[in-house]
């Protein structure tokens, strides 16, 4: 009884035990469901093989596939303050600060970066929606101050790779007004006659979409994207009546003159790089 104790069952305890495959070595596409090996998935830009559902993707990822060799400078943002109003609904904002952070091990929600596309410079402001929804705060208007800054100083074109849900409410009027603030930087870029280009993936909305997302010399979108000011509900709510289907789509918004490009998520890069192209053999 002890042989088969000692030795007999830890042997078929260990045959039964769970496989130590990670468990994220799955992803189920969030449109046709199918189940997708995670690694090719990233390889493919979390682009669904089966149905070409464009999912969303990591800032980190997103840059490496549109820098030349995965490489871009990312500019040192100025500290400001983190809880102005000392914000606490169901939790405290600063504990709120340290989960985002810890989770994607950013300081805030963007990210400015410079680096070279095909050969052509750019700088490039990134939106993090794992930061607290890409929502738009202090830092983060910080982030787009400066990231119009260098493209000035570097005389080259500016890229704002919109994926938000709008202002932070938790820093109240002081995230509202960091939408005026990045609309004034990104119209400083245009005085300068240096191109600003949009990018608007899901979601783009709220207090984004209201300023600097929609004053792109070129506004270009994913397939799919959610792209409004507010949720399609309240709208039908407000106005009592059935929305359009595909209302707030990017598709909805090319048909009717709102972004000028859909592209698909693979083929960013070359656009991007030959709209730069010929914007800068329009300026120099």
């Amino acid at each position: 009884m002890s042989w088969l104790a000692d030795f007999v069952k830890p042997k078929i305890q260990a045959l039964m035990k769970k496989s130590s495959l990670p468990e994220n070595l799955w992803t189920k596409c969030s449109k046709c469901e199918h189940l997708l090996f995670t690694k090719e998935l990233e390889d493919n830009l979390n682009v669904c093989h089966y149905c070409g559902n464009h999912m969303r993707i990591d800032i980190a990822l997103r840059l490496r596939s549109l820098y030349d060799n995965a490489l871009y400078e990312e500019f040192p943002i100025s500290k400001v303050v983190q809880d102005p109003l000392k914000f606490k609904d169901s939790k405290k904002y600063t504990d709120r600060l340290k989960e985002a952070k810890s989770k994607t091990h950013r300081e805030d929600s963007v990210i400015a970066t410079f680096g070279h596309i095909n050969n052509v410079p750019a700088v490039i402001a990134g939106f993090d929606f794992n930061f607290m929804g890409g929502s738009l705060g202090i830092a983060a208007g910080e982030a787009l101050v400066i990231a119009s800054q260098k493209a000035i100083e570097k005389k080259c074109g500016l890229i704002i790779i919109s994926a938000s849900g709008g202002a932070r409410m938790q820093e109240g009027v002081l995230s509202l007004m960091q939408m005026p603030r990045s609309i004034i930087a990104v119209e400083k870029v245009k005085e300068a006659g240096l191109p600003y280009i949009s990018v608007l993936t899901d979601p783009t909305t709220g207090g984004v979409l209201a300023s600097f997302s929609m004053l792109g010399d070129i506004a270009i979108a994913e397939p799919n994207s959610l792209i409004g000011f507010t949720g399609a509900r309240v709208i039908e709510e407000t106005i009592r009546q059935k929305l359009p289907e595909g209302f707030q789509r990017a598709e909805y918004l090319l048909d009717h003159g709102m972004i000028d490009i859909i592209t698909h998520r693979s083929e960013m890069k070359k656009i991007l790089s030959q709209l730069l192209q010929h914007c800068y053999n329009g300026i120099r």
